[in-house]
């Protein structure tokens, strides 16, 4: 099967590994805490267990080789020398065979691309010739599979015959892709489970259920025991924490305290400035408010000087009047007795 499936992919190439061997030396192992997990044996005893392990060897050992075949073929004259005419050739004809196969596989996949694009705006009559036209494509790929199945089973076989040339493919170690190399240590990793299953006995596979059964719940009760005192820790951290909190708390109002302190200070310093400015603001305001009625008052006093001094200057030249009119009549009745008595003098 694992040749089946590499045999229709491409040729890849990335770095080889080793195989792996038999489990490390129970001995050497704790005994005391892991020993239901120790297997008993270190190497297979029946018959049926050695047949599986050797066709899975040999399976992993084909499958080293078919993961460099690219590598053969892009390196066919470092290659012929060592492996001899008749692999290089069967190696040429399978190259071909799978070049064929992506380009069947790319033409393909490129007119089911263009039927997608094509499917609204085509007659139905062109679809349906599209469609027939794909689908012996399709049908014409599985004897070309066949083919590179049959060309992968050739390779090997004359790989296999030529046991010094297949060790030599074997050490290439720098060619094989990291697809091919993940699927290698998977099978690696398969075998070594096997091999450990193998080696296991009915009994010692019941002892070793227990003993992960017993593990198991244990590392349950662990695991409670650590989520409980996870829990504690962290409900102690939040206490803990709580306590940072209110000593940063305590050293801050212990900063604004002093800030307040020395913000009172300045504030009384303030007062008693304002205080003072207010007063001397208050003493200049009545100061000037005196000097505003002082004022007020001279100015009455003034109009008042004024308008007995006019009324007195109105009564003095009255009475000049009067005076000056007074003495006019007197001198006039004067004249007019004067005149009276001249004529009674005449007479």
């Amino acid at each position: 099967m694992a040749l089946d499936i590499l045999a229709m992919a491409p040729l890849y190439q990335a770095p080889a590994i080793n195989r792996i061997g038999p489990k490390t030396d129970p001995s050497k192992r704790p005994a005391d805490p892991l020993k239901p997990l120790v297997l008993s044996r270190t190497k297979l005893t029946t018959i049926e267990a050695k047949r599986i392990m050797s066709i899975l060897d040999e399976a992993i050992y084909k499958v080293e080789l078919v993961t460099l075949l690219s590598y053969v073929a892009s390196n066919r004259e470092d290659m012929e020398g060592m492996l001899g005419e008749d692999v290089m050739r069967a190696v040429r004809e399978h190259q071909d065979l799978c070049q064929v196969l992506l380009e069947n596989v790319r033409c393909l996949k490129e007119k089911e691309r263009q039927l997608q694009e094509q499917k609204e705006a085509e007659e139905e009559g062109w679809l349906r010739d599209r469609l027939l036209s794909i689908e012996l494509q399709k049908s014409s790929l599985s004897p070309l599979t066949q083919q590179i199945k049959d060309s992968t089973k050739n390779v090997l076989r004359l790989l296999l015959s030529i046991p010094q040339a297949a060790r030599l493919l074997q050490m290439q170690t720098q060619g094989r892709s990291a697809e091919a190399q993940n699927f290698i240590d998977s099978l690696i990793e398969l075998r070594g489970f096997l091999f450990e299953k193998l080696l296991t006995s009915p009994m010692e596979a019941r002892d070793k259920a227990q003993f992960l059964q017993d593990i198991s719940r244990q590392n349950s009760n662990n695991q409670q025991i650590i989520d409980t005192l996870e829990k504690e820790l962290a409900e102690r951290m939040k206490n803990r924490n709580a306590e940072e909190e209110l000593e940063d708390l305590d050293a801050v109002h212990r900063e604004e305290k002093i800030s307040l302190e020395e913000l009172r200070r300045r504030h009384k310093v303030l007062v008693g400035e304002f205080a003072q400015i207010r007063e001397e603001r208050e003493i200049n305001s009545k100061k000037r408010m005196e000097a505003e009625q002082e004022m007020v008052r001279m100015v009455r006093a003034a109009t008042l000087i004024q308008a007995l001094w006019k009324g007195y200057l109105v009564r003095s030249l009255l009475r000049s009047k009067k005076k000056r009119g007074k003495g006019k009549a007197k001198d006039k009745e004067k004249g007019k007795q004067k005149g009276k008595e001249k004529g009674k003098g005449k007479k």
